[in-house]
């Protein structure tokens, strides 16, 4: 499945290269950092390494996907948002060329709102990124 089909980012700003696999309530996504980034030119210059808001922005993005990829009427029409991030530890560097691979689970449904647990490894298998966080569906303009 491709990821465009599920979310509304495009690129400069989606950080989701492929889809490994899909279930009911998790996802496995990779995504690759490659040199030519524009934000490596200034976070750091001399030392690039990938922001914690873009690791943070990938794993949202995989549970938006996660959510789209249900398909059932109640998220027809809708865009999955950030709410709430409950707990974010960032346990090593992504530097330009790594490659981190995601696995996002549902941890629970509230009506309209997903609570979400992301762990992402580099192609090392370290844990670069844990992650808790809320989406809540709200109607698309």
């Amino acid at each position: 499945m491709d990821i465009k089909e599920l979310i509304p980012q495009r690129d400069p700003f989606l950080f989701i290269d492929k889809i490994a696999s899909i279930e009911e309530s998790k996802i496995i996504v990779e995504k690759t950092f490659d040199s030519d980034l524009d934000f490596f030119k200034g976070h750091f210059p001399e030392n690039p390494i990938v922001p914690g808001v873009i690791l943070t922005e990938h794993c949202f993005q995989s549970g938006a996907a996660l959510v789209s990829s249900k398909g059932n009427s109640e998220m027809k029409g809708k865009l999955a948002v950030v709410t709430r991030i409950q707990s974010a530890k960032f346990k090593n560097l992504v530097k330009p060329g790594d490659k981190i691979t995601t696995e996002t689970k549902i941890l629970e449904m509230m009506a309209t709102t997903g609570f979400f647990r992301s762990v992402s490894k580099n192609q090392n298998g370290d844990k670069v990124l844990l992650l808790d966080f809320a989406c809540t569906l709200v109607e698309q303009k």
